[in-house]
């Protein structure tokens, strides 16, 4: 089963190109109507980019060629698009984002009834169905339907409610939206609790979302966060399901710190599910160690936040995440969510009355190094016999103190390295060892 479209999260690329465009957006997503067992309302909601309004167009025309209901919910998080989805009896969710990537890319991915990402399966059913056009016309009359709840108000209202009233009154927090999906709901969560906010990267203009702020850039942040002598400063990506956090020495703080946060305060409270805690392959062995002796246990999973939820509906879990900052909660959330996660780690900084800087010294990390190398061609790795080699001897050295991943990316034209190891000099010399064997091998644009 190979899907030609689908990647890790969704269909990415950049808009205008032979996939991010209207016309294929409606074929799209008229071969996801035609795939339900039934039509119905499918909400569509999307993030600033300037092209958001042009693949919304396409969306919904394919929907409505189908025989679906479409609504439109405008600039919503992906989160708030998946609770509504969930709570209120919507068949499909679509959203229009490429979450951390620049502003210039765009992707369209979808959520089923439960609100949940589809699978792989579903994603290539899919795909089967996709149409090589659709009859001029089609599905470009029908008047606009309305959702009888504020999505958007309505998710503010329930993440205002996981905290006390008030309970933030006396906190300054510094807030980088990323000039993206949550610039108009993160801070008003925020200001209902009584936190003082400071805003970065909330000015969205279409073309500047994740321009050198949000998750993927968080050293505005942690100045920030610094010279106003905040409690702790957030920050989420384009679309609003990922988290980094800052403490308030300025210090960033990864998925893996923020899992490990949530997994030993629960553990140590009877309170963690089944004791487990579900990451990816990316997060550092030091998760694993931490939880261990905290009396849980890790499970891994491939890269993606959505084979995470898999894997955590499979076994019970209700805590799972990435590095990157994808965290779910699955107690109140059917997905990654950044305001969720942050909330979350405030009601530890608040139980324990213990600052960032002190919560997140639980996780003692495997040194690790990581890379991302741009690459002309996506060669099958099992082609390339000198870096298999190489990747071989690394594992066969380290044996159970390190590890090495090497993984095409899912979303863009990178092949992405990891090493961790016992020190160092260590993990230095692999990663360089593995360098030299990819660009001996592959095509290394600069």
């Amino acid at each position: 089963m190979t899907r030609r479209y689908f990647g890790t999260d969704g269909v990415r690329g950049p808009f205008g190109g032979p996939v991010i465009n209207p016309d294929f957006a409606a074929r799209l997503a008229y071969a996801a109507a035609r795939w339900l067992p039934l039509c119905g309302a499918v909400l569509v909601g999307r993030d600033t980019r300037h092209s958001g309004s042009a693949l919304e167009a396409g969306v919904m025309r394919g929907l409505r060629a189908a025989g679906a209901t479409p609504i439109a919910l405008g600039v919503v998080p992906t989160p708030a698009i998946a609770r509504a989805v969930r709570t209120g009896g919507a068949v499909l969710g679509v959203v229009i984002t490429a979450s951390h990537n620049p502003a210039e890319d765009n992707g369209i991915k979808f959520f089923g009834a439960s609100g949940v990402k589809l699978t792989d399966e579903q994603e290539f059913l899919i795909e089967q169905l996709l149409p090589e056009s659709l009859a001029p016309g089609a599905g470009l009359d029908g008047m606009p339907a309305t959702w009888p709840a504020n999505a958007a108000a309505d998710y503010i209202e329930a993440c205002a409610g996981l905290l006390p009233p008030r309970a933030l009154a006396g906190w300054r927090v510094v807030l980088d939206t990323a000039h993206g999906a949550t610039c108009a709901t993160t801070p008003k969560v925020l200001r209902a609790l009584g936190a003082e906010v400071v805003g970065i990267g909330d000015a969205p203009d279409g073309r500047n979302i994740n321009a050198g702020v949000g998750s993927e850039h968080p050293a505005q942040l942690a100045a920030r966060v610094q010279a106003e002598g905040a409690r702790l400063g957030i920050a989420h990506d384009g679309d609003g399901d990922r988290c980094v956090l800052c403490d308030e020495q300025g210090g960033v703080l990864d998925g893996d710190e923020i899992l490990t946060i949530l997994a030993t305060h629960a553990l140590a409270g009877g309170r963690l599910a089944n004791n487990l805690v579900v990451a990816t392959q990316q997060s550092n062995l030091g998760l694993d160690a931490v939880v261990a002796a905290s009396g849980g246990h890790v499970l891994r999973t491939q890269i993606g936040d959505r084979y995470v939820v898999e894997r955590m509906l499979a076994q019970g879990a209700q805590l799972g995440g990435e590095s990157s900052g994808h965290i779910i909660c699955a107690d109140v959330s059917s997905t990654g969510d950044g305001l969720i996660a942050a909330l979350k780690v405030i009601m530890v900084m608040r139980e324990t009355d213990l600052p960032l800087s002190v919560l997140r010294r639980r996780l003692v990390k495997f040194p690790q190094l990581t890379a991302a190398l741009k690459v002309k061609e996506k060669t099958p790795l099992a082609l390339l016999p000198g870096l298999g080699a190489v990747i071989c001897a690394l594992e066969t050295e380290m044996g159970d103190q390190g590890r090495v991943l090497v993984r095409y990316s899912g979303t863009e034209p990178k092949l992405r390295l990891l090493v961790e190891g016992p020190t160092d000099a260590v993990v230095r010399g692999a990663m360089a060892r593995l360098d030299a064997a990819v660009r001996a091998e592959l095509d290394v644009l600069a």
